[in-house]
């Protein structure tokens, strides 16, 4: 544990020192090339920005050929500074071209930044999609109801008829081993099929 710990610390520590020299090194680019005061201390805070959100989107998006391209544009803009600062550059006679392109990174970090944090990454967007999609209530189909037909009307039946339709019953049950049908029962009876069935549901 403290060997990582210490590994950690000094990444950390490298992290810190390259970051403070590449600052400073712009912050003297930008006021050599005429941008002093506060404005010379805001180039290498829009470079690291830059930097920065073109490594998340490099980390966490899809559209990575947009996130290199302005990852490279900062890091030249970063590498550039350092060297110029190294004594290849005579930083109290600038030429005009590099006055050009310190007047002009403004607009250039702003663009990549803003297209940097604003477009959303293909992953997300699948995402949000499929989010979507899933929050969408299914529709719930309609119930199908099969029309029964109506029960047939009620037949008033004698009770003495229902007596001798019990005696039919039992006689065929006693000669066949099986209960007796509605067609035989109407059949024995006599009676019109409605009246047969009521009989047979009383049995």
């Amino acid at each position: 544990m403290r060997a990582q710990l210490a590994r950690v610390d000094a990444v950390l520590v490298q992290a810190l020192i390259a970051a403070a020299l590449s600052f400073a090194h712009l912050h003297d680019v930008a006021s050599a090339a005429g941008q002093d005061g506060w404005k010379a201390w805001a180039y290498p805070i829009s470079v690291d920005l830059l930097l920065v959100a073109a490594w998340r989107r490099l980390r966490t998006g899809t559209t990575k050929a947009a996130a290199w391209c302005w990852f490279v544009i900062a890091l030249v803009a970063s590498l550039g500074a350092n060297i110029a600062t190294a004594g290849l550059l005579d930083l109290g006679n600038v030429p005009a071209w590099l006055r050009i392109l310190v007047a002009g990174w403004p607009a250039v970090a702003f663009l990549g930044g803003t297209l940097l944090a604003h477009t959303t990454p293909k992953a997300q967007v699948a995402e949000a999609v499929t989010d979507g999609q899933e929050q969408e209530p299914e529709p719930t189909p309609a119930l199908l109801v099969e029309e029964q037909p109506p029960p047939p009307p009620s037949i008033p039946v004698p009770a003495a008829l229902v007596a001798h339709a019990r005696k039919v019953a039992t006689e065929h049950h006693t000669r066949t081993g099986t209960p007796i049908d509605t067609p035989t029962l109407r059949a024995r009876l006599g009676v019109p099929a409605p009246m047969a069935e009521a009989i047979a549901a009383q049995l």
